[in-house]
């Protein structure tokens, strides 16, 4: 060995420690207990997963904040009038918000539909009942940005869609049919942007699903002055995969919530939320409110800095800790190394992590969810590397629990060594 792996076995060694360690205390908790929570899954021959992909859909989003499971269970042992808790729950959207009301949907796209409704037909019943339907109704919507792959849940409303590309082409594309701007900007573009839908008169939706955390992201939407905005329920915030929050303007989520359940007949009603997501969705944002982000920040940085070390003591393999500007904005480890000279491919390598025990998932630049008719041009796999960066492992670490980035770490680094050895 040389000086260099020498210093890196020793930096390693106190992680292959502890996985030793832990190793040891998983084998005496399944003897003591007899059962495990995974076996739920495996009754159904569904195999769980640690994930260090991040907070994808297809892989159940993230796991519930505690205080939001029990907040669930607590919810689900009485009867309650729908439309009297999302009145309730949208006050207390806006006491944590600042927005001027809010409520709860089965999610970020849910939300969306819900906000296109209330922007296209308002709250009047034979609106309400007419769509998808637009005639006589302003129907279009301008998407600013371009298009993604989520706009199918504006088009269900039966609105048409325009696509703007810049704000300084925003104006033009204004018209007596617009009724809305939908963006996923979140940055100065928006700020631009936003006096010129004001000056028009039309409502902006901005659809940051993934913006919490950080918390003030909620704050920050209501104090720009944008008419509606949502998030997701499942991911960073960690409530329940089947909930989201539609914020904004009161005249519009009063009539967002007409088109919802459990208004029968109403475009959206099929987006059921139930009394369990409700409650448990309000009681992540609180907790959030009051989590240290930056102690967050510091022990998802710990977990994958352990599992580079670990990596690297794999010559011929280098790792950067990054945190991307977009999507999963946590710190994310992104481990290399010579395709050609390991005789070895990204896919060889996320193939054997997942077919392993545990099966592990980790990010690259595929996107197994994506709909195989979608436009790649109108609507990019959002976890595509830009500017011609090769596809590599990337590791997301918030939706890694505690230990098993040991466990994580040993895997990776059996199988990119065993691949050199075999080259």
């Amino acid at each position: 060995m040389t000086r260099r792996s020498l210093l890196r076995w020793a930096v390693a060694l106190p992680a292959f420690v502890a996985l030793g360690f832990r190793g040891l205390t998983a084998r005496v908790a399944a003897a003591a207990t007899g059962c495990s929570s995974l076996d739920v899954y495996r009754a159904l021959g569904v195999r769980p997963f640690i994930n260090a992909r991040g907070t994808w859909t297809y892989l159940s989003g993230s796991l519930q904040l505690p205080e939001a499971r029990q907040a669930a269970d607590a919810a689900g042992k009485h009867f309650v009038d729908m439309f009297e808790l999302q009145e309730a729950a949208g006050r207390k959207l806006s006491e944590l918000s600042g927005a001027e009301s809010g409520m709860v949907t089965s999610g970020a796209a849910a939300a969306i539909a819900a906000g296109t409704a209330a922007c296209v037909a308002g709250a009047d019943p034979k609106a309400v009942w007419q769509l998808p339907d637009t005639t006589g109704l302003k129907g279009e919507v301008v998407l600013l940005g371009g298009r993604v792959v989520w706009d199918s849940s504006i088009r269900l409303t039966g609105a048409r869609l325009k696509v703007v590309d810049d704000v300084e082409s925003l104006a033009s594309a204004l018209g007596a049919e617009t009724a809305m701007v939908y963006t996923t900007w979140t940055d100065e573009r928006l700020e631009r942007a936003l006096p010129i839908t004001k000056g028009r008169g039309v409502p902006m939706m901005v659809d940051d699903a993934a913006g919490i955390p950080p918390f003030d992201s909620m704050r920050r939407f209501a104090e720009l002055g944008v008419d509606l905005f949502c998030f997701s329920g499942g991911k960073g915030l960690r409530g329940p995969q089947c909930a989201g929050v539609l914020l904004g303007r009161k005249d519009l989520i009063d009539a967002a919530r007409k088109h919802c359940s459990p208004w029968e007949g109403a475009i959206c009603r099929a987006m059921k939320v139930g009394k369990e997501e409700i409650v448990a969705v309000l009681t992540a944002i609180e907790t959030w409110k009051d989590l240290n982000l930056d102690e967050l920040n510091k022990k998802w940085h710990s977990r994958v800095a352990t599992i580079a070390r670990m990596v690297e003591t794999v010559p011929g393999v280098t790792t950067e800790i990054v945190v991307p500007e977009a999507g999963n904005r946590y710190p994310t480890l992104e481990v290399l190394w010579d395709v050609e000279a390991f005789g070895f491919t990204v896919a060889d390598c996320d193939r054997e992590l997942r077919a392993g025990e545990p099966r592990i998932e980790v990010l690259t630049e595929t996107n197994p969810s994506m709909v195989p008719g979608a436009d790649a041009d109108t609507a990019p796999d959002v976890t595509a590397l830009k500017g011609g960066q090769e596809d590599r492992i990337r590791i997301v670490s918030m939706t890694i629990e505690d230990g098993e980035e040991l466990v994580l770490g040993n895997r990776l680094r059996e199988i990119l060594g065993a691949a050199r050895k075999k080259r």
